[in-house]
């Protein structure tokens, strides 16, 4: 019992001295999505054949929705398959925020996006030029309105990707409802980023807490130096093990992983397998929206297999982020 008692308390501390620093990024990740809503939309899907390139960078870029967006675009055909995975290579999750929280050099946290971004661009191109060689790319129309047809959503949200793939029209109109909206709303727009931002710090600190705590208690029971040696002594299943968690569609698997890294219990080649492969819940707003069951299943996979490469790739070479 006092293992435990010390566990927490330690656990307890150590997340704590994390919390001004997570909500003040969470704040600035808010105000940075309010701002540029509908427009990373807009970018991407009219980004044609350099795709990749543009939502890999849109990627790496500290918020949370380009892969759900980037999955949804995907589902209605409007972006290549490409580019939906330039995106979930290269988006960070969670990786930032607790990156800044740590009070890690910058150096060292663009470093890692770097890469991560990289491994996008050129991950995406290659796939889109194979697929194209292969004449795999389908029938090259966008197809919005059987997505919207099995969302059973009547079509509301028809006119929105239209006006992205095809033009401004219904984007004016869209724009003028929102704001309209927004004229009846009972709080200010700084009351919504605020209360986003406390809802995301209370949701990661919640999660680092219970790491922590359990990471905690396995140095306990096992011993930090076997915990190390064990981890030391198998890098490559340290690198499959680190993707697979990356495929959990939720923000605890990239909080996970860096906390790991951070403390020194995962090498390079491990975290950004799992980095590579945490693409928040894109890949379960892919599986939500895309009829092609199999075809999602090939992607995720594909996601794997490229973290585990790229992992397997630091790793052999002794990269150190």
């Amino acid at each position: 019992m006092d293992l435990l008692i010390d566990v927490l308390k330690d656990g307890l501390k150590d997340t704590a001295q994390l919390v001004p620093f997570l909500f003040l990024t969470y704040l600035a990740m808010e105000a940075l999505e309010h701002s540029a809503a509908g427009r990373a939309e807009a970018i991407i899907a009219r980004a044609d054949k350099s795709g990749p390139v543009v939502g890999a960078l849109l990627g790496a870029l500290p918020q949370c929705g380009f892969s759900a967006m980037a999955a949804t675009l995907y589902a209605g055909r409007v972006v290549t398959v490409g580019t939906l995975v330039a995106v979930l290579l290269s988006t960070s999750d969670e990786m930032v925020p607790v990156f800044v929280a740590h009070q890690e050099p910058i150096s060292r946290l663009l470093a890692v996006i770097g890469f991560k971004v990289a491994v996008g661009m050129v991950v995406g191109l290659v796939l889109d030029a194979t697929l194209r060689a292969l004449h795999r790319t389908g029938d090259g129309h966008p197809h919005i309105r059987e997505l919207c047809e099995r969302a059973h959503c009547h079509c509301e949200t028809v006119p929105e990707l239209e006006a992205v793939v095809h033009g401004h029209e219904h984007h004016h109109a869209h724009d003028h409802d929102h704001h309209h909206d927004h004229e009846h709303d009972d709080h200010p727009r700084w009351w919504h980023i605020v209360r986003s931002a406390l809802v995301h710090t209370v949701e990661v600190t919640l999660t680092i807490f219970v790491i922590s705590c359990a990471f905690g208690l396995l140095i306990e029971v096992v011993g930090e130096e076997a915990l190390a040696s064990f981890l030391g002594i198998h890098p490559v299943r340290a690198t499959f093990l680190a993707g697979l968690v990356g495929l959990i569609p939720n923000c605890g698997a990239s909080v996970a992983i860096t906390e790991l890294y951070l403390s020194g219990a995962l090498s390079s080649g491990a975290m950004i397998a799992g980095l590579l492969v945490s693409g928040g819940v894109g890949l379960l707003v892919l599986f939500r929206t895309n009829a092609d069951q199999q075809q999602n299943a090939e992607i995720a996979a594909f996601i794997y297999v490229v973290g585990v490469l790229a992992g397997l790739l630091v790793g052999a070479l002794g990269i150190i982020f």
